[in-house]
């Protein structure tokens, strides 16, 4: 797993926390915050496995 793999992963988990928060008090900016950046740490996650793909030759 490489770095980009890693805080991707860890961005998406952070965004479901605040969008799932969001939802249970009702604050709406929270949640979107919080779908914002999942969509942010699974394109990150994304890039990360393309790197990692493209050093193994896949």
């Amino acid at each position: 797993m490489n770095k980009d793999q890693g805080k991707g992963r860890i961005e998406e988990a952070k965004g479901k926390v605040k969008e799932v928060a969001g939802k249970m008090v009702g604050n709406e900016t929270l949640e979107q915050k919080g779908r914002v950046q999942k969509a942010v740490g699974k394109v990150q996650a994304d890039y990360g496995d393309l790197e990692d793909a493209v050093k193994k030759g896949i």
